[in-house]
């Protein structure tokens, strides 16, 4: 082989990305921007079109997508779109090569993971799943949280993709690990929103300067990520989603699901697992997670448009 030749291969796993939503753009850019060559596929246009505008290579489909590809990785809304991009003529699985590592980012449920990866390993592709924790902001910024289950010598090897994606990136275990992180995650999540949403309605109410309370809230004890992230949503009711309800509401059915599943009791959980169906009953489904504040509100008998 001739020098050029050589040097005109790539040093680097090509990338297919599966999904290029409020999370998957962000995530996908930074890969090209640490050097990997990314080609997406999306169901919208406008997406495959800022894809491009970033260096990446649109697809007209999965199978063409993946063909070439030494890492598949799929940032999908739920289980149900995660089966339907990975099984079939058409999916990740019939068309993908053999040897192809599979990382699954998307926050599913923990048997859909380990489902996916007993198929994909009679194909001769390796899986992992990858769910993430950091929202919109996180992703943008390439400082998520990565919880991962599966095979430690592919964790191994995708560790460099996922660097270039987060900051806490670790193996929980076997398959379907992460996804039971992730569901964890989801939980505290909740419950955090929903009790800085309570004390933000609180302090309105009680006459209280809302960005000094919060301001010295952070310092303190009852200082979170959630609360520093999330609170200029709360002060200026700006509810354009990061993380829409409808998905923390999916989140929250996997997570009581699979705490049936193993006796484990989620007394606070189940009643914010409520709150969040409820919000989204009433309208407000498309709206990021901290549009919680609305429902206090609305249980105040005060509201506000957001």
């Amino acid at each position: 082989m001739s020098n050029l030749a050589a040097s005109s291969r790539p040093t680097r796993p090509v990338i297919a990305w599966i999904g290029l939503g409020i999370m998957g753009s962000p995530m996908a850019e930074n890969l090209i921007k640490a050097g990997y060559h990314v080609t997406g596929y999306t169901l919208e246009s406008d997406k495959l079109e800022r894809l491009a505008q970033a260096g990446g290579t649109p697809a007209a489909n999965i199978a063409e997508a993946v063909a070439d590809a030494d890492v598949i990785i799929t940032m999908v809304p739920a289980s149900p779109q995660v089966e339907a991009i990975a099984y079939g003529p058409d999916g990740i699985l019939d068309n993908a090569k053999s040897g192809a590592l599979l990382i699954d980012m998307s926050s599913i449920t923990p048997q859909t993971s380990i489902d996916l990866a007993k198929a994909a390993g009679a194909k001769g592709i390796r899986v992992l799943d990858a769910p993430v924790s950091g929202g919109e902001a996180g992703a943008i910024e390439a400082v998520l949280s990565i919880m991962v289950g599966g095979e430690q010598t592919d964790f191994d090897a995708a560790r460099p993709i996922l660097e270039a994606l987060g900051k806490t990136i670790v193996r929980c275990g076997p398959h379907g690990c992460g996804q039971t992180v992730k569901a964890a995650n989801q939980l505290i999540v909740a419950i955090n929103i929903q009790a800085c949403a309570e004390a933000v309605v609180f302090l309105e109410k009680s006459g209280v300067d809302l960005t000094a309370a919060l301001d010295v809230l952070g310092g303190g004890l009852a200082g979170s990520t959630v609360l520093a992230r999330k609170k200029d949503n709360f002060k200026n009711r700006d509810f354009k989603p990061g993380f829409r309800i409808d998905l923390h509401h999916k989140d929250m059915g996997i997570v009581t699901d699979a705490a049936r599943t193993v006796g484990a009791a989620l007394p606070v959980g189940t009643v914010v697992a409520g709150l969040v169906a409820s919000l989204r009953a009433q309208g407000d489904g498309g709206l990021d997670h901290s549009a919680l504040l609305r429902g206090v509100e609305r249980l105040s008998g005060h509201t506000t448009q957001g």
